[in-house]
């Protein structure tokens, strides 16, 4: 097929700033490669948007309504399942290393996560939407920086010395779960878990101490070093028994 033939790439807009999607619709608007279907600023009329034209790439926000927190990053994991062949392209105005690993949860194809301010031309844009629907991937520098660092703090935190099974434990017991709670939630006996929770304590070089437990500062490490840095500050963890994990 010559490339006078090929059908445009049929693009779905969807963001929760207006300024943003007027931004992508007139970039968009300057190429025949490219044939927008819908701009869209929130999730469900995403989704209907997605139901109708079935497009080839959706260019998406983060943190559209209706709930304002990861609807785009949730929407991209769910068209893994019903839609695999359409590819998502995350906008957003900052790295989020949280919705970073959730948008590649499943893996890199068809994902793409750029930022606004560092779209600099529409051929960059296009380039981004044309490599996504051929099945690649198209990640800004700053944001494979910042996925490097977070394996960089994975591989130098003292959590690396436990086994999966004690990491299993340990988040049960940074949930506030007692050890007969924990043995039933992940089927083992009591003894068993004390032997994991007493090897956890031990590989953490965790003493008894008059004003702190050690599953009080086992919960603050593994707050600490287990969870990214942008949900430190949520409310869950604001208001955990052990209360927010200090800054490193």
């Amino acid at each position: 097929m010559s490339d006078t033939d090929r059908r445009p790439i049929r693009v779905v807009v969807a963001h929760e700033s207006y300024l943003v999607r007027e931004f992508l619709t007139e970039m968009l608007g300057r190429t025949t490669d490219v044939e927008q279907s819908a701009a869209c600023s929130n999730g469900t009329d995403l989704q209907r948007a997605i139901a109708v034209w079935l497009p080839d790439v959706v260019l998406t926000g983060t943190r559209m309504p209706p709930s304002g927190a990861g609807e785009g990053i949730q929407l991209a994991g769910r068209l893994r399942q019903t839609a695999p062949e359409t590819g998502v392209v995350v906008i957003a105005e900052r790295v989020e290393p949280a919705s970073v690993l959730a948008l590649l949860d499943q893996g890199t194809h068809r994902r793409g996560y750029l930022l606004t301010e560092r779209i600099r031309s529409l051929d960059e844009l296009i380039a981004a939407i044309e490599t996504v629907a051929a099945g690649g991937s198209v990640l800004d520098p700053l944001v494979v920086d910042a996925l490097v660092q977070i394996r960089v703090r994975e591989a130098r935190s003292r959590l690396s010395e436990l086994t999966p099974r004690e990491h299993d434990v340990l988040a049960k017991l940074a949930l506030g779960d007692s050890n007969g709670a924990i043995a039933r939630s992940l089927c083992l006996t009591k003894r068993a878990v004390e032997k994991h929770v007493n090897s956890i304590f031990s590989k953490l070089d965790l003493r008894d101490h008059d004003s702190v437990s050690p599953r009080v500062k086992a919960t603050r490490i593994f707050l600490t070093e287990s969870v990214p840095t942008e949900l430190r500050d949520s409310p869950a963890l604001a208001n955990h028994p052990c209360g927010p994990p200090p800054v490193p």
